[in-house]
């Protein structure tokens, strides 16, 4: 796939749809940019706009936005309960898919000198993107905010790192690179700010400052790392909310920092009612999320996405101020409907029409995928049917490690069945490249072996995976739900299948790829996997066969 860069500018506009537009408008007038979400909050008066491309496209829409905004906002008349600096007030990169930090860094630096040069904006570079550790936070670089900037930009340590003179009527602009944030509100049963904070402070990493036993002033860390957080009053719903940035969510996940204010609203006498995100949030974020909420009440994880998304809603109330839509905040899905994985949206008879087209792709390389996906997603049936059985209870946990394997396996799985064909389109389009002269026929021929590795690679992830998903089909077969045990002999057929469906597209592929000793690597190793795989569809038969005579 090519490289995938998310990019979510804020600004200083939550009020004016026409003006929102307009903005919108101009990064969706860049071809290959996709719009993915657009979140304006009125409280606030700030939008948060979330959108991906290519490292080249993506700079180009973001150029755009902030030139539209700079003409539409006046940061002399704004007023909101956001910090903020700028109209454009923040535009960080994220690498979302074969995209590296460095490459954002490069956005990042690209942009800021375009906007500096062009604009007369003032630009400061934070996080991954910074030119000294003072200017990694956030926080530091916009202290003092709108109001201050004119006196703060004249400052030795806050020279812009492009442009000069403070822009009275656009402010200043903080352009970055940073991992994936979450933007995410708890709402309080109360209406006070001050009280609000007093959550967020014992939530936050940076906590607060306190006096010690001797009068000094030190600072007391709050118990959530990667958390930043402070209080305030949303009229627009009637609430004050703990407003949170997870900057680090392998570090502190959401619902950690959810139950984290659950505990400390209910110790200063309050009551946590709901939550809010802003933007978009990981997949894995919310999965994690309802596997949590499933594990205190004792019940298997190993559930289909749609149920773990739907856990996380219910437990931590997303859906109290507004109707959590998992299509429009999950930023994979959001992908998905955005054309990323063509195949894998399509319904059954769709798919089955599409494969049976004259087009050569989907072909046998998806199909494979798609079988090892079905039979993968037979053995975690089976174990789940088999963690609620009646009687099993103390076996719950057993069978629930189970499940989460094969879901995960499935997932992988599901995601080759596009990627395959992508790999076959990739031969494709090298092939179609110019070969007229000497030069272009090296382009051509170097891109030709390129994507012949890759479609060696594909299917060959499909045979390991398929040979994996044995582990579960074999083990619910021996010591799953009874009733269902022919339900993991079809599983198994199927893992058989893909693994051999699999192994004619390796090779295939490896017939016309170049480098023989990596050919005679691969094609060794997938003989043993597909012998393999042979062997567990004859064990796994063989207990289904003596279960059900």
């Amino acid at each position: 796939m090519k490289k995938l860069i998310e990019c979510v500018p804020n600004f200083s506009e939550g009020r004016d749809m026409n003006i929102i537009k307009q903005i919108t408008d101009a990064i969706e007038s860049v071809e290959g940019i996709k719009l993915l979400n657009v979140d304006p909050g009125k409280a606030t008066n700030r939008t948060v706009v979330t959108f991906v491309g290519d490292e080249n496209n993506v700079v180009e829409a973001a150029y755009r936005a902030i030139a539209k905004a700079t003409e539409l906002i006046d940061m002399r008349k704004h007023k909101g309960e956001h910090p903020r600096f700028g109209a454009t007030d923040v535009c960080p990169f994220i690498p979302i898919a074969n995209a590296t930090m460095e490459d954002c860094i490069a956005c990042a630096k690209k942009l800021g000198e375009r906007v500096g040069k062009d604009l007369k904006i003032p630009v400061y570079l934070y996080e991954y993107a910074a030119s000294a550790p003072h200017r990694k936070n956030l926080a530091s670089v916009r202290a003092g905010e709108y109001e201050g900037i004119a006196q703060k930009i004249k400052l030795k340590d806050w020279k812009p790192d492009y442009g000069t003179a403070f822009n009275e009527k656009s402010g200043n602009i903080a352009i970055g690179a940073r991992d994936f944030l979450v933007a995410y509100n708890v709402n309080l049963n109360t209406t006070s700010t001050r009280r609000a904070n007093s959550v967020a402070f014992d939530v936050r990493e940076q906590g607060r400052k306190v006096k010690n036993e001797v009068g000094v002033e030190v600072t007391q860390p709050g118990v959530c790392k990667s958390v930043k957080g402070i209080g305030w009053y949303i009229a627009e719903y009637g609430v004050a909310q703990v407003s949170m940035n997870l900057t680090n969510i392998n570090i502190t996940p959401v619902h950690v920092a959810f139950d984290e204010c659950v505990k400390s609203a209910y110790n200063r006498g309050m009551r946590v009612t709901g939550s809010e995100l802003i933007g978009l949030m990981p997949l894995k974020a919310i999965l994690d999320a309802g596997k949590y909420f499933l594990l205190k009440q004792n019940r298997s994880t190993g559930v289909s996405e749609e149920e773990l998304i739907k856990i996380a809603v219910k437990s931590m109330s997303l859906d109290e101020l507004s109707p959590f839509e998992p299509r429009k905040r999950i930023i994979e899905y959001m992908l998905e409907d955005a054309g990323f994985f063509p195949l894998l949206n399509m319904n059954l008879r769709k798919f089955a029409d599409e494969t049976a087209s004259e087009s050569p792709a989907p072909g046998g390389g998806s199909i494979a995928a798609y079988m090892g996906a079905l039979g993968i997603s037979l053995g975690t049936m089976v174990a789940n049917l088999s963690s609620h059985k009646k009687g099993w209870d103390d076996r719950w946990k057993e069978f629930s490690n189970y499940a989460e394997d094969g879901q995960k396996i499935k997932d992988e799985l599901l995601k080759l069945v596009d990627e395959d064909t992508r790999a076959f389109n990739r031969i494709m389009d090298a092939f179609a490249l110019p070969k007229s002269s000497d030069a272009e026929k090296a382009v051509r021929k170097e891109a030709i072996q390129k994507a012949t590795k890759q479609a060696i690679e594909v299917p060959f992830r499909v045979m390991e995976l398929s040979l994996k998903s044995f582990d579960v089909i074999k083990a619910m077969a021996e010591t799953g739900n009874p009733n269902s045990v022919s339900d993991a002999g079809v599983g198994a057929l199927c893992a058989r299948s893909a693994v051999y469906g699999a192994w004619l597209n390796v090779k295939i592929n490896a017939s016309s790829y170049s480098d023989k000793r990596y050919t005679a690597r691969k094609l060794a190793k997938g003989k043993q996997i597909l012998d393999k795989a042979k062997e567990m569809e004859r064990k796994v038969l063989g207990i289904v066969e003596r279960k059900i005579q």
